[in-house]
């Protein structure tokens, strides 16, 4: 089922891992891994965690604890009690995806997910045997999912929609008013909502909703999330999803299928992380934005390739339509040529193609000089 939907996607980054392993010159700016170093707190608590002894077998649906801190938060910023009987812990959003829509559909439903989408989702929806439908996210909309947009493509099998909100590779944010059209829409048409909320904690241009502050709505979202972005540790592989006790209640035979507990350690720590006061996703919410305006700065001189400001997230959009080159095209002949490198927009759907997608994960002097690199590649395109 997910044949060619996988780790095809990223081709290019693995070709720019070899050539970086040979002592070529790369400047990597593929993928979203943060730069700054997590706080020493969260570390020593994982570290500690293990020493003494949390190696152990753990509870299915995750560790008192870690539900309990996610409850915490959740209850915090969604404005209503969240009990650690909504929350179910899994190895990253990755997954809490994945069992989710496993636990909602099968091969006679399909899924509506926005275009651009995450370079993983086709492959996840694919998995599981539902089909997947496009919503198109429209560059004049500022790529935000409008109510009207969605309702054109929902379709009698649809069963889902899987609503990444703030946006991977776009940035873009939903409004309030633009969250309680959706979620109009979906009570409607019977569907469900799972909310990829990944990127709530980076929003540097307005403000986060998310569809779970509906109260009208709640019997029918699934809000899932992880440590990854909001404390710097991706290789944690800890996240969750929050939703209807029941939904919740019934996922974890899946769980415990497909994994059988989590690592108690890990969850340690992110219960550690949850409950702390640090300013570290704040700071780094800061500098990416700061380095979102820099690289719209650095290409402003070339009329060639226009930089889509992001209002969240890590990465910056960039069109290359006038280049003359999709974005696949514009990738590879920048890395062979320039050594920099790129993801092509076509790995985030056919809405993304003319685009390629930049990290904001490296030092400003790296990321200047691959904005110099890209220019003197698209001059010498004329």
């Amino acid at each position: 089922r997910p044949k060619n939907l996988g780790s095809e996607k990223w081709t290019l980054h693995f070709r720019t891992r070899e050539l970086k392993a040979k002592g070529e010159p790369v400047i990597e700016l593929t993928i979203g891994e943060p730069d700054l170093t997590p706080d020493r707190e969260v570390l020593d608590a994982l570290v500690s965690s293990l020493y003494s002894g949390r190696i152990k077998y753990s509870y299915g649906r995750g560790e008192p604890d870690t539900l309990e801190a996610i409850a915490k938060k959740y209850t915090k910023t969604r404005g209503y009690q969240v009990d650690v009987e909504n929350v179910i812990c899994f190895p990253g959003t990755q997954t809490a995806i994945f069992a989710t829509i496993l636990g909602l559909t099968d091969e006679n439903n399909s899924i509506l997910v926005g275009d651009p989408y995450y370079a993983t989702y086709e492959g996840l929806i694919a998995s599981t045997g539902a089909k997947r439908i496009s919503v198109p996210l429209k560059q004049e909309n500022g790529f935000r999912m409008q109510a009207t947009d969605l309702e054109r493509e929902i379709r009698e099998d649809s069963r889902l929609l899987l609503l990444n909100n703030p946006n991977n590779p776009t940035g873009s944010v939903l409004s309030k008013e633009e969250i309680q059209e959706i979620c109009r829409v979906c009570e409607k048409h019977d569907l469900w909502i799972l909310a990829d909320e990944v990127y709530e904690n980076l929003v540097y241009e307005g403000e986060f909703y998310s569809p779970l502050m509906e109260e009208n709505y709640r019997d029918r979202i699934i809000s899932v999330a992880s440590v990854s972005k909001t404390y710097g540790v991706p290789g944690f592989r800890s996240g969750w999803a929050v939703g209807p006790k029941e939904f919740c209640s019934h996922l974890v035979p899946l769980a415990e299928t497909m994994l059988f507990g989590g690592v108690p350690f890990i969850a340690d720590a992110t219960a550690f992380a949850l409950n702390s006061t640090s300013d570290f996703v704040d700071r780094m919410g800061s500098s990416y934005f700061h380095r979102a305006k820099l690289i719209v700065e650095a290409l402003a001189p070339s009329n060639k390739i226009k930089p889509f400001l992001p209002s969240s997230g890590m990465f910056i959009l960039v069109d290359v339509t006038e280049t003359g080159m999709d974005g696949e095209e514009f990738a590879w002949k920048l890395l062979e040529t320039e050594k920099v490198a790129v993801m092509p927009g076509n790995s985030f759907g056919k809405n993304a193609a003319s685009f390629v997608r930049l990290s904001l994960t490296v030092e400003d002097d790296l990321l200047v000089e691959a904005c110099h690199r890209i220019r003197s590649f698209v001059q010498t395109q004329d």
